[in-house]
């Protein structure tokens, strides 16, 4: 074969008539930081950046389409209580364990907690628990995961937690494993000195899912921020509904391994936890990173518009 057959053969193999992609998909530019710095344009522009900026504009318009429950683990919710009784500090991921241990420093990740938080967090929580187990025997209270929690938000009465503003705004916050944290430590405590508080799960079981088989015909979404037993707690109650309308994932879990975390959409769809129709989205992010953006594009934008909404009509 001469030359010019040989890179003819080769254009006609590498060079493959394109599909005309206009008008069908984002086209990718990002940016312009010509045009001055506005944040609100900043993270919009970021569904036409491309890689793991796209897909947080994607979650963007996930979000937008849906919280009305929570599910979250047990240190979703003891450290939201402890930050509002003492400080939990910046340190390092590379703090040597002994030197820490040695100082009564325990590291979450580049996280210091002193040790004293917990004896704080002890003191404060156990005259609750003994309330509540006063309640359980002179008025018959069957206390469930989400009730306890409801409760604590009700007495850290602390506008800077998330548990607060949700047991004042009457949102449900489910816990699958209570006992796995530093509130799991309490309890075993508390039925040492003050035996015989009962909690149930499988109340709370039934209210979960039942939150999702009774949304019908309206539609449920899923924001996930990272894994393991909310994730899988969350996506197993919209299977009880033949799935989720919209899913979003935030997480830095990959699926090679076969966990839960890792798992991608599409997996969830499957099992028939996320319908096949839904509009879902994973972005590859620590979610301390992504959520505070999404929520800045989303929640927070919304309460903005509508504050000068409101301000508008008080001025007319």
């Amino acid at each position: 074969m001469d030359d010019n057959n040989v890179l003819a053969s080769v254009r006609a193999a590498v060079f493959k008539e394109s599909e005309n992609l206009e008008g069908k998909s984002i086209k990718i530019k990002g940016y312009d930081f010509n045009q001055g710095l506005n944040y609100s344009n900043l993270i919009r522009s970021m569904i036409s950046t491309g890689f793991q900026a796209s897909n947080l504009g994607d979650a963007i318009e996930v979000v937008n389409q849906m919280v009305d429950v929570i599910v979250t683990t047990t240190g979703g919710i003891e450290e939201d209580l402890i930050k509002c009784i003492a400080p939990t500090y910046k340190g390092d991921f590379s703090l040597p364990g002994a030197f820490l241990r040695s100082k009564g420093l325990n590291r979450i990740g580049n996280l210091l907690v002193p040790n004293d938080n917990y004896c704080k967090f002890e003191d404060w929580i156990i005259p609750i628990l003994d309330q509540m187990l006063k309640e359980q025997r002179e008025e018959n209270v069957l206390w469930t995961p989400s009730k306890v929690i409801r409760r604590l938000g009700r007495e850290i009465n602390d506008k800077s937690s998330y548990l607060y503003w949700a047991y004042k705004n009457n949102i449900p916050v489910f816990c699958p494993g209570l006992t796995d944290g530093s509130l799991g430590d309490m309890l075993y405590f508390h039925s040492f000195r003050n035996p015989g508080l009962i909690i149930d799960i499988i109340q709370d079981i039934r209210a979960m899912n039942g939150e999702a088989v009774q949304a019908s015909p309206r539609k449920t979404g899923m924001i996930i921020l990272g894994g393991g037993l909310p994730k899988h707690h969350i996506c197993n109650a919209n299977m009880m509904r033949n799935g989720a309308d919209y899913a979003l994932f935030i997480n830095t879990a990959q699926e090679f391994d076969g966990s839960d975390s890792g798992a991608c959409p599409d997996e969830a769809v499957s099992w028939g936890k996320i319908r096949d129709s839904a509009k879902t989205v994973k972005v590859h992010c620590d979610a301390t990173i992504a959520f505070p953006l999404l929520v800045a594009e989303t929640f927070a934008l919304r309460r903005e518009k509508e504050k000068k909404v409101n301000v508008g009509v008080l001025e007319s």
